[in-house]
């Protein structure tokens, strides 16, 4: 009976202070939005811009995946992490955290240089739009085209029927980024099993310790796991592994 009475008490509140709530809050205005002038034309361009900047908002991770060094950097991050086998550590959102800021890192020479050609151009009304992408692909396609592989980059122009380019600034991008993505995953994972071997190494010599002990009941990864994460802090891995990223993207392919 008295769990009854509480639970009316406490709808009553309820009703009281949503009551208090209606009496004291004020109408909301009424809000209009409208894009353009007003008349047919300007709506429909202000709408066809919208859609496209919606657009590439919505391909812009693809965009820093496929274009960029983050493609390298966050795959030879993740076989590091699941070669020491430590499962979730460090985290995903660590990882995708350091790839992006040394993603940044590597770009900023780029993307310098895609600000002082096309962003700052257009937006002091110097050059057009269509002029203003056309400038800003070129640094994009300069630092692509040097770390693709000629062999990845015949493949897309020989399936489109065209021919070789004498120089990157004739290579169109739909060509191009294909052909600079798998040349990125071919790289990573190169550097990925060189990543490996230690740490199989270990994996090999303390599973077969744990035989010739007769504790096969034992898992050897449990065993393994602490001197791989000592081999890995002594060598000074992480340190290791951000210099030889540095030092991949300094090397033409």
């Amino acid at each position: 009976m008295s769990r009854k009475v509480a639970i009316s008490f406490m709808l009553l509140l309820l009703v009281s202070f949503g009551m208090q709530l209606t009496v004291f809050a004020e109408p909301l205005p009424n809000i209009d939005i409208q894009i353009g002038n007003g008349s047919d034309t300007g709506s429909n361009t202000s709408a066809v811009s919208l859609l496209l900047m919606i657009t590439v908002l919505s391909i812009a991770p693809a965009i820093l995946v496929l274009m960029t060094s983050f493609t390298r950097i966050v795959i030879v991050l993740g076989f590091v992490r699941t070669s020491l086998g430590t499962q979730q550590m460090p985290p995903n959102q660590v990882l995708i955290g350091l790839a992006l800021f040394l993603t940044f890192f590597i770009m900023s020479p780029t993307l310098t240089q895609v600000n002082e050609v096309a962003l700052q151009p257009y937006m002091k009304g110097e050059i057009s739009q269509t002029e203003a992408l056309s400038a800003a692909a070129q640094p994009m396609k300069k630092f692509m085209a040097s770390h693709t592989r000629e062999k990845d980059l015949l493949l897309f122009l020989k399936y489109t029927g065209s021919e070789k380019p004498s120089s990157y600034e004739d290579i169109p991008l739909t060509v191009l980024v294909p052909a600079y993505a798998i040349s990125e995953l071919k790289t990573a994972f190169q550097m990925g099993f060189m990543i490996f071997i230690p740490f199989l190494v270990i994996d090999m010599v303390i599973a077969s310790v744990l035989m010739a002990m007769g504790m096969m009941m034992l898992p050897p990864v449990m065993i393994s796991l602490p001197f791989k994460i000592l081999l890995f802090v002594l060598v000074d891995g992480w340190y290791l592994i951000v210099k030889s990223l540095l030092l991949s993207f300094n090397t033409v392919a």
